[in-house]
């Protein structure tokens, strides 16, 4: 029987990962998971979606964090702990029903012993180049810009690194790497597609 295929994409802020992600499904004619993963989580866990769109992809290291998060008293996991494991057997959930994107998260983590084809890409660009995009895309003020791809790219290293055995960006823990500032939106999906289509998923 032919296992789905998932593509999990982890990306700087600012490199375009999102778009690419969302195109390489259209073009592939797949569905696209970003967002959509928390709004999964909450019905199936019962958690708010307000909720989780709070802590998503959020560092959650700090005293302060902690306090936010908070527990359901005794020996029960932490609130941004039971959140996450509600994502993480959302992601388990699609990657049995159909191939598709996924976007962040963690994906790659969570399918990474499971019974499913996956391709993890990294999607990352020049300092200069996200700021531009950050401005020009997303409308970040200019002057914000810097420090907002800086903070942002360092919230989801904390969450990526403190979830899974696996640090953020590193080179080793993905199949395909690329440089959306040289390469362009467009090239980088033509790049995926093709290593899609020379893998044999039987």
């Amino acid at each position: 029987m032919k296992k789905n295929f998932v593509i999990t994409i982890g990306r700087q802020y600012g490199s375009g990962g999102r778009i690419i992600g969302k195109n390489l499904a259209k073009a592939l004619q797949i569905p696209y998971y970003d967002k959509e993963l928390l709004t999964i989580a909450a019905k199936e866990s019962g958690f708010s979606e307000e909720i989780f769109n709070t802590m998503d992809e959020k560092p959650t290291g700090s005293f302060l964090y902690s306090l936010v998060a908070g527990t359901y008293g005794g020996n029960q996991l932490p609130l941004n702990h039971k959140l996450f494991l509600a994502q993480f057997e959302a992601i388990r959930k699609i990657a049995d029903k159909n191939s598709c994107v996924m976007i962040g998260r963690c994906a790659d983590y969570a399918l990474e012993d499971y019974d499913v084809n996956c391709i993890n890409v990294f999607i990352h660009a020049n300092l200069e180049h996200r700021i531009q995009r950050a401005i020009k895309e997303y409308g970040i003020a200019p002057e914000k810009a810097e420090d907002i791809v800086h903070k942002t790219d360092k919230q989801r290293a904390s969450y990526y690194n403190f979830y899974s055995d696996k640090k953020w960006g590193a080179i080793d823990h993905y199949d395909i790497t690329l440089d959306s500032s040289k390469l362009g939106i467009d090239t980088c999906i033509e790049l995926i597609k093709q290593c899609v289509s020379l893998i044999k998923y039987q």
